[in-house]
């Protein structure tokens, strides 16, 4: 399989565990925290546009961050990743996120369903 491949397969699985994060996000904090309206298509844009702020945008904020990363074992990377959903809110408008505390519950919860869809697919 070529690079390209790969990469593509990486973006497409980034892409789905993005929008599966944002719709269980959604459910557990309640459209009135994090709401993309109740079309199917706009959740599946939505986890796109995460998904491509996560592989550009995301690891120039962790290099910058990675001072108070450390300082705080790792406990950082929740608010990076709160501000990545913030990020991709306000980039694509029907993807509505209340606050930045919002965004941050978000992108914990985004995070923790990206580690378990790894962790499966990792173990195959």
């Amino acid at each position: 399989m070529s690079g390209f491949s790969l990469a593509l397969i990486r973006l497409l699985i980034r892409w789905i565990v993005c929008s599966l994060g944002l719709w269980i996000a959604t459910g557990i904090l309640g459209s009135d925290k994090i709401s993309y309206g109740s079309k199917l298509s706009t959740v599946i844009i939505a986890g796109f546009i995460l998904a491509v702020v996560n592989i550009i945008v995301k690891p120039i904020v962790v290099i910058l961050s990675l001072p108070a990363i450390l300082l705080s074992l790792g406990l950082f990377m929740i608010f990076v990743n709160g501000l990545m959903v913030f990020l991709a809110s306000k980039l694509y408008s029907p993807l509505h996120v209340t606050n930045f505390w919002a965004a941050i519950l978000a992108g914990a919860i985004i995070g923790l369903v990206n580690y378990l869809v790894t962790t499966i697919i990792e173990e195959r």
